[in-house]
């Protein structure tokens, strides 16, 4: 299967489609009792980037099964970088799924990240492996959670920064079930959309650059 690509860091894959033998994959993590948010937490109100959502499939040679994933990116304006993007990955056969993020680095990775629909419990989930651009965080759902993200309206990330200080990061769910289980967009138009959305980021870096060389000069 072709490499997994993020408006965040475009040249960034997920690592291959290796999921299969993550021990994230192999059990869900129980719902944690804690409450929704810490006292004081900074809350960081995310917006889709895409008109919608995608859902991509392919064969993974690895694991000689068919993995399809639906994606979006979210920021907080239209002419920034994305903050975070959120991938679910539904392997063809099991019954869990693999809730996939990349989110940007200078958090604390011991702790893990925890994440809840709504107002639903909380669960839990570990970082897998850090770039300049971004970190790669992941857990596993079962059909039950998978049923909350299709029917939920925010999907709500709990992570700690630099100071152990709570950051909360939520983005909307809307239509996100019937991209996932709608057919997936044509290999053409992912990548005309991937090579626009390039041009588009290129673009967006060489109009910042022209702003500071004029600042500097």
């Amino acid at each position: 299967m072709k490499s997994i690509r993020y408006s965040m860091g475009i040249a960034l894959c997920l690592l291959g489609m290796g999921l299969a033998a993550s021990p994230a994959f192999a059990q869900a993590k129980k719902p944690a009792d804690a409450p929704q948010a810490q006292p004081g937490s900074n809350k960081v109100e995310l917006k889709p980037m895409q008109k919608r959502w995608t859902k991509v499939c392919g064969k993974d040679p690895g694991v000689k099964k068919e993995i399809c994933y639906t994606t979006r990116d979210f920021g907080q304006k239209e002419d920034q970088p994305p903050v975070m993007a959120l991938a679910v990955y539904d392997p063809k056969g099991d019954k869990n799924k693999i809730v996939r993020l990349l989110l940007p680095v200078g958090l604390l990775l011991k702790p893990g990240f925890r994440f809840s629909v709504d107002k639903s419990a909380t669960q839990e989930g570990d970082f897998e492996i850090c770039f300049p651009n971004g970190c790669f965080a992941q857990a596993t759902v079962d059909p039950r959670g998978l049923s909350r993200l299709k029917r939920g309206k925010m999907l709500n990330v709990f992570v700690k920064n630099q100071v152990a200080a709570e950051v909360v990061f939520s983005v909307p769910l809307e239509g996100f079930a019937k991209a996932f289980d709608g057919p997936p967009i044509d290999p053409k138009v992912l990548q005309a959309e991937q090579e626009a959305l390039k041009k588009q980021l290129e673009q967006r870096a060489a109009e910042q650059r022209k702003k500071l060389e004029g600042g500097g000069k």
